[in-house]
Order: structure tokens, then C-alpha cells, then sequence
């Protein structure tokens, strides 16, 4: 009985998600290195480790596209990416709540004020939207403006489009 029990909690705790696997509440941005705890290269199985097993598949993608929401349904969370089982680029769904950069800018602030933290930026118009990129080596890091505002952040391999 001992036994059984043992190796049925061992089998739980192997199963269950860590921790800290979820959505972030309140998602941090660090330009050119991270989105959400998730860093372009990250393997499928470190996504699932940091965000959980708990995502939409895009049908329609061009690539592997995992979508993490709050809720089933729900429209705000993030996407993440991939190309040959690592990430190629990470972005947030539509503007979730509490999500900020380290250079101090959140969702939904000004254009201006995005400038003004987040340094020089080139403008990328997508279909509806804006996107303000910032080139490094190894990445673009991407703030999506829509309707005057900031709307999200974005992730991706260098020269790579944001527009999605």
C-alpha cells in the first residue's frame, strides 16, 4: 500500500506542471534578450517548462505557433514561434494587462513616450498597425502601436518581420 501510494505521487509530481509554469500576470519585455520569460532559441520543451502545457496551436501559421491566453478563448496572452523545435519569435496577443519593459514603458503608452525610452527605432507598417523596431545582432525587439497607443511587444530573429 506504502509502495502504490509512493509511486503514485512520484508519478503526480513528474507529471504536474512546475511551479512556475503559466502566463505572467504582468509580462516583462527585455529588449533584445527576452518576452515573457521566453528567449529566441528556447526549445519547445523550455517554453512548456516556463509557460505550461496549456495553449492553442495556430491552424493558419506559417510556422509552429503556440498562442498562451489567461483564459480558453481569451484573446490576450502570448505567441510564441517556432522554427526546427526553437523559438524564432515571441509576441504578445492583442494588450495584456500589466505587461512592461524594462525601459520603463507599459502597454498603452504614447507613441512619444515610446521613443523616448525605448531609443532609436525604425517604423515598419504592417496591415493596421505599426510596428517600431529596434535592430541589435542577434534580435529585433518590436513595440506594436495600434489607435494611437502602445499595444504590444514583440520578439524576433534580426530582419525578420513583425508584422503578423
Amino acid at each position: 500500500m506504502r509502495r502504490t501510494l509512493f509511486v503514485t505521487l512520484v508519478a503526480a509530481f513528474a507529471l504536474a506542471a512546475p511551479a512556475g509554469a503559466g502566463l505572467p500576470r504582468a509580462g516583462l519585455l527585455v529588449p533584445g534578450r527576452s518576452l515573457g520569460g521566453i528567449r529566441l532559441g528556447d526549445t519547445a520543451r523550455a517554453v512548456r517548462a516556463a509557460l505550461g502545457h496549456r495553449y492553442g496551436v495556430c491552424n493558419d501559421c506559417a510556422r509552429p505557433t503556440w498562442y498562451f491566453t489567461y483564459k480558453p478563448f481569451d484573446a490576450h496572452g502570448l505567441a510564441v514561434e517556432f522554427e526546427h523545435r526553437q523559438v524564432v519569435a515571441v509576441y504578445t496577443l492583442w494588450q495584456p494587462t500589466g505587461w512592461h519593459a524594462t525601459n520603463g514603458l507599459r502597454l498603452g503608452a504614447s507613441p512619444l513616450a515610446v521613443h523616448g525610452r525605448a531609443g532609436r527605432l525604425r517604423t515598419i507598417a504592417c496591415d493596421g498597425y505599426d510596428a517600431l523596431v529596434a535592430d541589435r545582432a542577434g534580435s529585433r525587439t518590436a513595440y506594436f502601436l495600434f489607435n494611437g497607443s502602445l499595444w504590444g511587444f514583440g520578439l524576433f530573429l534580426p530582419n525578420w518581420s513583425p508584422c503578423r
